[in-house]
């Protein structure tokens, strides 16, 4: 969505009780916002070895670019993108009302070589504890918060052609998402009362939730209730919203419906040639995104070139001229 899109109004009615299993089976992407594109293609494919899957622009605002970083083929779970508007100098601000880390599952045994190959690339990181986990706690280069949760049960291959990071060492995917609110009581109905979601363990004032569908890593969404924290500000080093993953069009239809009668103001399903959207927010002020797992990244170039080419949508076809003169050039080094 447009850095322009405005909010949508929130209006609470009694929350209805899940009746089938037509949820959300996970997380799809995350979407936050760039400063320095070749800064931010760097960080995320040099020195995290994710893969540059998609380049294309933002559907609603073709000035802004839209990266897509993932395993080889953008597998939802494994998806973090990110928009670049040239000449945007707002910088933003992390805080309540706003996902606020991006969260990566990594193989069981494989922090202490994250924890050295961030100190050669002289990025601070910190080894942290949570719901048994360890953890190792950076930021971006735009100040974003970035965790590396080691994870002894996710099957996931990750992206695992990257020179410089042992496929032993590759990350796997999204592991959770936080999202933090002032007051977590109506987010936490709306995940557990309309999409699905079951509470599997708190911790401190973090709560943690999986999907109906079970599957740990990529199926985790964290709570954290923070009454003092400062309101977040949209802009360059923060998290726009978070992409909830369903298997196709018809179980999209199933959650827009039913969010409609949970009282929420959810958009029209829109076309992102990868998949299809429909938008919300959630209680504490957060975007959420529900997207389709199909048709999937490789639907307009071969796997073996993703990310390569900038892809426009048909529409801006006749405008690509200028968007290439507006957009800067980025090159992945891996």
């Amino acid at each position: 969505m447009s850095k322009r899109t405005s909010d949508q109004n929130l209006i609470l009615r009694p929350f209805l009780p899940v009746m089938n299993t037509t949820t959300p089976t996970g997380l799809h992407h995350l979407t936050a916002i760039a400063s320095d594109p070749q800064q931010n293609v760097d960080f995320y494919t040099g020195l995290l070895g994710l893969r540059l899957v998609k380049k294309t622009v933002n559907f609603d605002d073709p000035s802004a670019y839209h990266l897509y970083y993932g395993d080889e083929t953008g597998t939802p779970g494994s998806i973090v993108t990110f928009f670049y508007w040239p000449g945007l100098d707002a910088r933003g601000r992390v805080g309540a009302g706003q996902n606020t880390a991006i969260v990566f599952s990594a193989p069981s045994g494989s922090l202490a070589f994250w924890q050295e190959h961030l100190r050669r690339h002289h990025v601070s990181a910190e080894l942290r504890t949570r719901f048994g986990e360890t953890v190792l706690a950076f930021a971006d280069p735009d100040g974003i918060p970035v965790e590396l949760v080691e994870v002894s049960d996710d099957a996931r291959t990750g992206w695992q052609a990257h020179a410089r990071i042992p496929a032993g060492h590759a990350l796997r995917g999204l592991h959770t998402a936080e999202l933090t609110v002032r007051s977590p009581h109506a987010t936490e109905k709306l995940l557990t009362a309309t999409m699905g979601y079951r509470l599997v363990k708190r911790e401190g004032n973090r709560a943690r939730f999986e999907a109906a569908s079970g599957g740990g890593s990529g199926h985790y969404i964290d709570v954290i209730a923070d009454a003092v924290l400062a309101p977040g500000l949209g802009g360059a080093g923060t998290i726009h919203h978070i992409a909830w993953s369903v298997p196709d069009d018809a179980t999209q239809l199933a959650m827009q419906i039913r969010l409609q009668a949970a009282g929420y103001s959810v958009s029209d399903v829109r076309d992102r040639q990868y998949f299809h959207s429909i938008y919300y927010r959630e209680p504490g002020g957060i975007l959420f995104e529900i997207a389709t797992a199909t048709p999937g990244f490789p639907v307009d170039e071969p796997v073996g070139s993703l990310g390569t080419a900038l892809k426009l949508p048909v529409q801006f076809e006749r405008a690509r001229s200028e968007i290439e003169r507006l957009l800067p050039p980025i090159k992945v080094t891996q």
